[in-house]
């Protein structure tokens, strides 16, 4: 879950710090005040884009930063930095780190849903990915798909072995001449990133090594450096701390504060003793950054990409060249392997089919409590046997039709189902989730960005409360613009922004009780709203507490304990 977050010049944020509940949190504000903009923050810990139009005018450096906590308790800082040239940088507990580790990592303690994860609904092929989580079908799943890695590793060296002589050999050219020119290259990874580094600092060599030089002398070498004229101020602090002990704590930090400006002094000297400011040595550096993009042009776009083909260029090699294994072997190998495969997507498949109608029938109830009381739902399962049909998710194909209203025959999702009716799909599917999940799902984070989309009046009440159950497992952050779901909040942040000089700036804070009721009625009534718009938002906030106590009395929690969530 995310403990702490931390923005500094993005888009219209300058400094925003937020401390997080591990409940139901709700985010809300006036159009425009830059709500959108903590999700993008948080995706950009996810290891999304990073562009440089996201950088506040005029500032040289966006970062955002989060405290997250998994599962066993432990702290884990994430921070994402993009400077005006356009670049990033991500770092793991002060470790740099790559956006692909940045998803790794952030995809097992974050879920992002907004308007475009409603959206994947609506393609047939997620479907059968959520069945296999309803399931807990996953390992089983990944059986099935290394099961049909194997066959088909095994029916690519078959075709390879019964190619002619001549086309074997006119291969093997070409994946000798392509691996030969990546050979020579000597790639490592993140090694384009590193020049691209070097190269900056090359560029301005002389006046970085006029800086280093300049510092190092002002704190150590110059006749009156910053390190000897404190040897005199310690020497006071000493006599002053003999008449009064407030001095003593500063005098016992003297040599630890020595230290570290030593240390400052020796990496200024050494970083500037380390560059080669010679210009064969940018040239150096430019050509070899030249060579890369070349190459990740022709077999990239990105260096990994790069490595990972010259890899399998050498294992077609060793293919080509070195394969002794008999026809009739490989054809008695592809049928094993053909053999497992069918046996654990067959069993995959039956286990699928008896899943799929209590998800269905779970999804109903589910969806009867947000007001979709005669809602039908079905999880329709195509299988086939047939090789041509193999895939790695198994034999089988899923699609979700449903029926919203009394007569009408169930229809595939991605053809009827309203924005409003997307949102409460995603929801229920979201609850069911929850109800399964093990006791690791309190260090999920939950982000819902205008979820309600569509929704209104009763509905957007019932929505706010399966929010709120959500959140007594997960962790729940709720962008909203509707009172009903922000009344269902155990924490309740405002987001604003205001003019300071001549800039924009935005805030959040979390409200206390009054103010909390002020805006929730700026909500229902706009800036004007009167004492009949606070009574109203006081009724909603009333009516959700009410819920709640029910909620807790139902599973045997006293109030004091539902309020130390």
């Amino acid at each position: 879950m995310i403990r702490y977050l931390a923005i500094r010049n993005l888009a219209v944020i300058e400094s925003v710090a937020v401390e997080f509940e591990p409940s139901f949190n709700i985010l809300t504000g006036e159009t425009g005040a830059g709500k959108s903009i903590l999700v993008e923050a948080v995706g950009l810990l996810l290891g999304g884009r990073a562009t440089q139009d996201l950088l506040r005018t005029g500032e040289e450096l966006a970062t955002v930063e989060a405290v997250f906590e998994d599962a066993d308790g432990r702290e884990i800082v994430v921070r994402r930095e993009i400077t005006s040239q356009g670049r990033s940088r991500g770092f793991i507990n002060g470790a740099l780190a790559t956006a692909a580790a940045l998803r790794d990592l952030s995809n097992s303690l974050v879920e992002l849903h907004g308007q475009h994860e409603h959206q994947q609904l609506l393609d047939p092929a997620q479907h059968l990915f959520v069945l296999d989580a309803w399931g807990h079908f996953e390992p089983a799943r990944e059986q099935v798909s290394g099961a049909f890695a194997r066959a088909q590793a095994i029916r690519q060296q078959i075709d390879r072995l019964r190619m002619d002589d001549r086309e074997r050999a006119a291969r093997l050219e070409l994946v000798e001449f392509q691996l030969s020119e990546l050979a020579r290259a000597a790639l490592t990874p993140g090694e384009d990133e590193t020049l691209m580094a070097d190269r900056q600092i090359l560029r301005s060599a002389d006046r970085v090594q006029q800086l280093c030089h300049d510092s190092y002398a002002e704190l150590y070498d110059a006749e009156h450096a910053v390190l000897a004229a404190l040897d005199h101020v310690w020497k006071r602090v000493g006599e002053l701390a003999a008449f009064d002990a407030r001095f003593v704590p500063h005098l016992e930090s003297r040599d630890a504060i020595k230290a570290q400006l030593e240390d400052l002094a020796f990496t200024l000297r050494d970083f500037a003793a380390g560059i080669d400011a010679s210009p064969g040595r940018l040239q150096e550096v430019e050509d070899r950054l030249a060579l890369l993009e070349r190459l990740k042009r022709k077999h990239g776009p990105s260096l990994d990409e790069v490595i990972a083909r010259r890899d399998a260029l050498a294992r077609e090699q060793a293919a080509l060249v070195g394969g002794t294994s008999s026809l009739a072997e490989l054809d008695a190998a592809l049928a094993r392997a053909s053999e497992e495969y069918l046996g654990r997507a067959r069993d995959l498949s039956a286990r699928r089919h008896r899943v799929a109608g209590d998800l269905a029938r779970r999804m109903e109830g589910e969806l009867a409590d947000l007001a979709m009381d005669h809602a039908r739902f079905e999880v329709r399962l195509t299988t086939t046997d047939g090789e041509g049909r193999w895939t790695d998710r198994g034999l089988d194909e899923a699609e979700f039709f449903l029926s919203a209203n009394v007569g009408e025959d169930p229809r595939p999702l991605a053809r009827i189902a309203s924005g409003g009716e997307l949102s409460r799909v995603m929801l229920a599917l979201k609850t069911l989730a929850a109800a399964g999940a093990g006791r690791s799902a309190g260090a999920r984070t939950l982000i819902f960005d205008e979820v309600d989309a569509g929704i209104g009046g009763r509905v957007a009440s019932m929505v706010g409360q399966k929010l709120a159950s959500l959140g007594e497992r997960y962790q729940v952050l709720c962008i909203t613009h509707l009172p009903q779901v922000a009344a269902c909040g155990r924490t309740h942040f405002v987001i604003q922004k205001a003019t300071r000089g001549r800039r924009t700036v935005t805030s959040v804070r979390a409200l206390t009780g009054p103010e909390r009721v002020d805006e929730l009625a700026r909500m229902m009534g706009g800036a004007a709203a009167g004492n009949r718009a606070r009574g109203g938002a006081q009724e909603l906030l009333d009516a959700a507490e009410a819920k709640g106590e029910q909620s807790a009395k139902a599973k045997g929690e006293s109030p004091r304990e539902r309020k130390r969530k």
